[in-house]
């Protein structure tokens, strides 16, 4: 395809970025031009926190309750960084010394999701909901697993009663509408226009909505995300949102070698803590896997 001149211009005032040019299979051999993120540094903070919480943890004097809330706040800040095996393993021992801390269920049930392993996962979002029933997250969470694990009328009972919370919220829309679309596409579609009206004004990722409703090209999404952008922190954070949607549009249209390279620049951002950075590698998985059975 061919290339935005306001796209590239913005590229040039930001060194740490580059545009970059590739061709696919999947393009028919069209060109496009993105932004290409570069990895975020690793969280200086979340490494300082857990220096401090290791040294709390080595003392004897804590109470379980106590042991469990540092527990549960290094494994966020191991998440953070990227150290999915230690927060999960922090999660485990929190959830055990305070069996009531829903937010433990929760974020053990996300690994449980990364892994594919649905049942645990179920069981974990179920457990913060029993102790916590407006504990909303959870309520999103549990819909995203029921969705990779295919169980996708439950999934759009969970997204809609996330989205029906704050029906403002382009995200909560966004997953409905992924749910909604594996059973009928086109009222999924036009639910999607329906719920456009009710996001909030300014709101930049709406341009995304704009993009699945077929308002905004490829080209104009791409432009315009990246206005307003404060920072590098910020232009990764939205890297990690647009190119994650931007993947699940066009893997759904049968573009995989396209999809793929959206999910692996949504890794590069290690935007850890983000959704979208925590399941692109399901969609590389079942994009691969998809590959192999058709081939």
């Amino acid at each position: 395809m061919k290339f935005s001149l306001k796209l590239c211009v913005f590229i040039a005032l930001l060194p740490l970025y580059g545009c970059t040019i590739y061709s696919s299979s999947a393009l028919n051999s069209k060109v496009e031009s993105i932004l290409i993120p570069e990895p975020q540094p690793t969280n200086f903070r979340s490494q300082l926190a857990i220096a401090r919480y290791n040294q709390i943890l080595a003392q004897t004097s804590l109470t379980n309750e106590e042991r469990a809330e540092l527990l549960f706040l290094r494994g966020t800040h191991y998440d953070n960084v990227g150290l999915s095996g230690l927060a999960q393993y922090d999660f485990g021992q929190a959830k055990q010394l305070k069996p009531d801390m829903a937010e433990a269920y929760n974020s053990i049930g996300i690994h449980y999701t990364q892994q594919m392993d649905f049942i645990e996962a179920y069981e974990s979002f179920d457990s913060a909901l029993e102790i916590n029933p407006q504990m909303d997250f959870a309520v999103l969470n549990r819909g995203i697993a029921l969705y990779y694990g295919k169980r996708t009328d439950l999934a759009i009972e969970d997204l809609t009663r996330f989205y029906q919370k704050d029906t403002a919220n382009p995200f909560a829309a966004l997953w409905l509408y992924l749910a909604s679309r594996e059973v009928d596409p086109e009222q999924a579609l036009a639910q999607l226009r329906a719920q456009r009206k009710l996001l909030e004004s300014g709101n930049w990722a709406n341009l995304i909505v704009d993009f699945y409703l077929g308002n905004i090209t490829r080209n104009a999404l791409l432009n315009e995300f990246v206005v307003g952008v404060k920072n590098v922190n910020e232009l990764n954070q939205r890297m990690c949102e647009v190119y994650f949607y931007m993947g699940k549009h066009y893997g759904k249209r049968g573009q995989n070698g396209l999809a793929l390279n959206y999910f692996k620049m949504v890794l590069s951002t290690n935007v850890y803590e983000y959704v979208e950075h925590r399941y692109s590698r399901i969609e590389i998985d079942m994009l691969r896997k998809q590959s192999r059975n058709n081939s």
